[in-house]
């Protein structure tokens, strides 16, 4: 990819002539400016929409890009981002990208013409590839949530594996006897990690069976189709761990319209710790994630990386907490929905 300092040794002129020309803002002869004008042209210069780089300005501006910002999740991730953000002047620049992959990729293409100083980036479908542009711009890149190569990048994350296994040991612990697992789509990495800690405890017990795992999408709707199946197909399960807090509420709905007590007849456990698990009937036992937290933790890592406080990449892991309520409170009576 060209520089302006490569643009500037094709055409024999300085850099501060190739920043002239590109803004307009001074004068500069008519034979200069084309020479610079065809440099551009035969080294597919793309100067920056704010040019950053031609006058070697900061624009003190992040990009967040996430994947759905309708998820009660994610918000509070932005929050976190934007609060250490304002504490250090820097704006935050929001994509919502519908976890589409065409979108995402656009977006980078824009995110790097506009010139931001960083990226904090939540994606299942970003490659190292799509990245490279913003690595040869100097843009340095934070994964949050969901990463996908922890050797080039910094990462931030919760411990969903052994928030998993938390949830698991908790309906253990209350008596279920046969859980089963509404498991988030394959290609999350979050989905994936949280599956695998709950077949590390359940895989011991000979009640086990694959059949017990049940994948859907990470929303409500995901979690009504996959509870009925899973009652369909296993009649005698006594607990749930559902593999997020949406897929948990769509569960608890479906549960209550098929006849069944919760918890006295099937434990229910979400992972996220968003609010909306306290407003239902009964309150719905999760995994809480420091949602906030998580995305204050990436913030500052790339604004110290932009300051060169970390020049290496940096893995966070934040630890998780079990929130019990009444959804796992077996043999609590509970007062009537209204």
């Amino acid at each position: 990819m060209a520089t302006i300092r490569d643009v500037a040794k094709a055409a024999g002129v300085s850099v501060a002539t190739v920043s002239r020309v590109i803004n307009k803002n001074e004068y500069v002869n008519k034979e200069t400016e084309q020479k610079v004008i065809v440099a551009m042209q035969e080294l597919h210069y793309e100067p920056s929409s704010l040019a950053r780089g031609l006058a070697g300005k900061k624009m003190n501006t992040i990009a967040l890009m996430i994947p759905d910002i309708s998820n009660p999740f994610f918000p509070g991730l932005a929050r976190g981002v934007e609060d250490v953000a304002q504490q250090y002047d820097f704006n935050v620049f929001l994509c919502n990208s519908d976890d589409l992959a065409y979108k995402e990729k656009s977006y980078l293409e824009i995110l790097r013409k506009k010139s931001i100083d960083g990226l904090i980036i939540i994606s299942n479908n970003v490659n190292e590839e799509e990245l490279e542009p913003l690595r040869m711009a100097n843009i340095p890149v934070v994964l949050l949530d969901r990463p996908f190569n922890e050797q080039n990048y910094s990462v931030v994350r919760s411990n969903n594996r052994n928030g998993a296994i938390m949830a698991v040991e908790h309906l253990l612990a209350i008596g279920c006897k046969k859980i089963a697992h509404i498991a988030g789509p394959e290609k999350f990495v979050t989905a994936r990690e949280r599956r695998l800690g709950y077949e590390g405890i359940v895989s011991q017990y000979s009640w086990y069976t694959p059949s017990l795992i049940e994948h859907a999408n990470f929303d409500i709707e995901g979690g009504k189709q996959a509870v009925t199946k899973l009652v369909a197909n296993n009649t005698d399960i006594d607990g749930i761990f559902a593999g997020n807090d949406l897929m948990a509420l769509g569960a608890l709905k479906q549960l209550i319209k098929l006849g069944k007590n919760v918890p006295d007849d099937i434990a229910l456990c979400g992972f996220d710790g968003i609010s909306l698990t306290e407003l239902t009937q009964p309150e719905i036992t999760t995994i809480q994630q420091p949602i906030y937290e998580m995305g204050a933790a990436a913030a500052l890592t790339l604004i110290k990386k932009l300051k060169g406080e970390i020049t290496e990449t940096k893995i966070q892991e934040l630890d998780v907490k079990l929130i019990i309520r009444g959804s796992t409170e077996k043999g609590k009576k509970l007062p009537l929905a209204t």
